[in-house]
């Protein structure tokens, strides 16, 4: 029987209702249609009087840029809004991006995004488009706009940008870093070669106290954390136009980086007259490197229509072991009560190939598949000072059993999809996609398990130009979460929660599904003087991803995170970039956002209503750029906050109220001799602590007995760093 309206699911409902909506919208607006470009375009003389280096130069002074790239972000952001999220939980390509150079994506994965443009001298680009249309066209698809990046088609040249700087901390460390890039053409060749250092070294301070069931002081704990990580890359992009038709591309990358980690902490027990302070000492060291290789051809038909295939390999490795020492004193601190060696590979192949065709003038089609296997494979060993047989292997330890300790994690996902554009009228434009997902998920090692997958994946955007500088933008999408392997076995702890070692796994977790329907308007002030965006989002969640009670008996708790229910996701997103002078200044940009969002769930172990997490209640986004071309001199800052009581993290016997500091980010920039460029940053002047509340439960939190309180915030301090730049030709 066919099925009539009424018997279909309510989020089927909702779409069958918005796309009726959409298409009588659609008519009446196509009575008058008058022809809107809803492309905006940036030439390269528009940057000129600021003598920008590099393409990120140029795009931190377009009006909106802040906008386009954040258009409907949520707090709870990516893929798999899983507590514990780690490698592997945006596997595979998809069609989604959101910058693009000369309309093309980069042949690559890790190499991708807003990182890439630092490497592109500002002289190679013709001119920077954002676009706010759909079009068969484009390599990716998107909700919200694309920063497309186009290059000059000169003859054979070259251009070096170096960068050279370093970091201070709050600590004293200065570490110093830098980059090289060599970029050009030669003939049909594109080429660009970059080398660079990074520092992430970060000295952590931390305070906590807490208090007994009867509100009675319990212990103080004080933290010095070290991590001392220096990030090394190598990167390199050539494309080559093999005729007018053909083009290959190929992309490699090389990242590493030794992050080792140390660690005192003392423990003041006020539980005794007199208090007794014991010392505790950790050792952390680390080695993590990771290369990736992709390589694109592409063919356009004299038609018009275009065939693609991408391929994409990457792999990373990390390993790391993590040594607790304990004694009255700091320099008594050397009987080891804890030893942790954790050990992960990383490998992803990716094919993925399509054909782009149109249909009619006002259609397009694009048909294609994408292959994507993805395996963790991670070994977990642990030893503690109990009765039984040290072993080596374990540092000297006795081994503890962990439940999923050694195991592989192998998914092989296939996608097939259609992407339909109709541009209905002048001014209206659909595009609909229809995604199938097939995936077999296979874990063997400590536990085998197998698992088959199958979910279409409907996707509908639908743009209005109201007029030429109103847009609405309305969407509807199954979404599918990508399960992180990282869950699925038992892992290493951080260091935030001493009481807990390890994170069990749950080799039975499924994909967190949701139908998301966004709402969103733009509106572009005359003459270039801003933009005003307004986002509404509303999610139907379906098996929300958060922390369930696996515990073998009453008395021997465990959790891991699982299915815990449905739920809902609501909020509206506030955005401006607007141009705007000060005691007859040149005009500065103003950046200002406001994100606030609510979720509903029911937690499994508490039985009690709970946010979905991570979408947390929101944050408060301000930032000022002031140029002063004549000078060559710029300064601003960025401001942000979250929203107070943000985040709360529910495990069986603990629950972590979670905040965002508040952070000032300050910075000037002078242009001085010899072409040189000088930036000054100072980060986190504020010092901003992130605290995290904690009650602890006698035994499970459905009994609801709290048997303690702990007050813990910490700060990483201020950082500054200067630099110096120049782009030679």
């Amino acid at each position: 029987m066919k099925p009539t309206t009424a018997s279909l699911p309510f989020s089927l409902k909702r779409l069958a209702a918005l796309t009726a909506l959409f298409l009588t919208f659609s008519e009446a607006a196509a009575q008058d249609s008058a022809v809107l470009d809803s492309t905006v375009v940036y030439p390269a003389e528009y940057f000129a009087e600021f003598k920008p280096v590099n393409v990120n130069d140029m795009i931190d002074r377009v009006p909106g840029i802040s906008v386009a790239l954040n258009s409907g972000a949520t707090s709870g952001g990516g893929a798999n809004p899983s507590p514990n999220n780690a490698n592997n939980a945006n596997r595979g390509l998809g069609a989604g991006a959101q910058i693009l150079i000369d309309g093309k994506r980069l042949a690559g994965k890790d190499n991708e995004a807003r990182t890439q443009l630092s490497r592109i001298a500002a002289n190679q680009v013709k001119h920077i488009e954002i676009i706010r249309g759909t079009s068969g066209d484009l390599d990716v698809r998107s909700a919200g706009q694309i920063i497309n990046i186009v290059l000059l088609e000169s003859l054979s040249s070259a251009t070096v940008s170096l960068e050279a700087g370093a970091v201070s901390y709050h600590d004293g460390e200065v570490v110093p870093q830098g980059s090289a890039v060599y970029s050009g053409t030669r003939g049909a060749l594109t080429y660009l070669f970059s080398a660079e250092s990074r520092s992430f070294y970060e000295s952590l301070e931390s305070r906590e106290h807490s208090l007994n069931a009867n509100l009675s002081p319990n212990d103080i704990i004080l933290v010095d954390q070290v991590r001392d990580q220096n990030n090394v890359t190598f990167n390199s992009n050539l494309t080559y136009d093999l005729t007018l038709n053909d083009r290959i591309a190929f992309n490699a990358l090389y990242s590493e980086t030794d992050p080792p980690t140390s660690l005192t902490r003392s423990i003041t027990n006020l539980n005794r007259s007199p208090a007794v302070t014991t010392w505790e000492r950790e050792a952390i060291p680390s080695e993590r490197d990771n290369w990736e290789l992709g390589g694109d051809y592409e063919h356009q038909f004299g038609n018009g229509s275009r065939y693609r295939f991408l391929v994409i390999v990457n792999e990373e490795s990390y390993d790391t072991v993590r040594e607790r020492f304990t004694g009255a004193n700091r320099d008594s601190a050397t009987r080891k009560n804890l030893f942790l060696s954790t050990s992960t590979r990383n490998i992803e192949q990716i094919a993925r190939t399509s054909y782009n065709f149109q249909l009619s003038p006002e259609q397009g089609l694009e048909l294609g598949v994408e292959r994507a296997l993805t395996r963790l494979e991670s070994a977990l060993l642990m030893g503690m000072p109990v009765k039984g047989v040290s072993s080596a292997a374990h540092g000297g330890l006795v081994p503890v059993a962990v439940p999923s300790a050694n195991a592989t994690v192998q998914e092989i996902r296939y996608e097939t999809f259609g992407v339909h554009n109709w541009q209905i009228n002048p001014r209206v434009s659909l595009e609909s996609t229809l995604l199938v997902e097939f995936s077999e998920i296979k874990q063997w090692g400590d536990v085998r398990n197998k698992r088959d997958f199958r979910f279409p994946r409907p996707k509908f955007d639908y743009r209005f130009d109201v007029n030429a500088a109103t847009q609405l933008r309305l969407s509807a999408e199954r979404f599918i979460s990508q399960l992180s392997f990282a869950d699925f076995t038992a892992s290493s702890s951080n260091t935030r929660d001493e009481q807990q070692a390890i994170v069990a796994g749950n080799p039975e977790l499924e994909q967190e599904k949701a139908w998301r329907y966004t709402a969103n308007m733009e509106y572009r002030l005359p003459q270039d003087r801003g933009v005003l965006n307004a986002n509404v989002l509303f999610y139907d969640v379906e098996g929300a991803i958060g922390k369930i009670d696996i515990s073998p008996s009453p008395t021997s708790l465990l959790s891991a995170n699982g299915n815990t229910g449905n739920g809902e996701i609501y909020g509206i997103n506030l955005d401006a970039s607007v141009r705007y002078a000060f005691f007859n200044l040149p005009p500065a940009l103003i950046t200002a956002g406001l994100l606030v969002q609510d979720s509903t769930t029911i937690d499994p172990i508490g039985g009690f209503e709970r946010r979905i997490v991570p979408y947390d209640r929101g944050n408060f986004r301000l930032g000022l750029r002031q140029d002063l071309p004549t000078l060559g001199l710029s300064a601003g800052f960025n401001f942000r906050a979250g929203i107070e009581g943000n985040r709360k993290i529910i495990d069986i016997d603990k629950v972590d109220t979670v905040g965002l500091p508040r952070t000032l980010n300050l910075f000037v920039e002078k242009r001085g001799f010899a072409g040189l460029l000088f930036r000054f940053d100072a980060n986190n002047v504020t010092d901003g602590e992130r605290c995290r509340p904690r009650k602890r439960y006698a035994g499970s939190l459905a009994n609801g007995i709290v048997s303690e309180h702990e007050f813990n915030c910490n700060i990483t301090g201020a950082q500054y760093i200067f630099t110096m730049r120049r782009t030679f030709q």
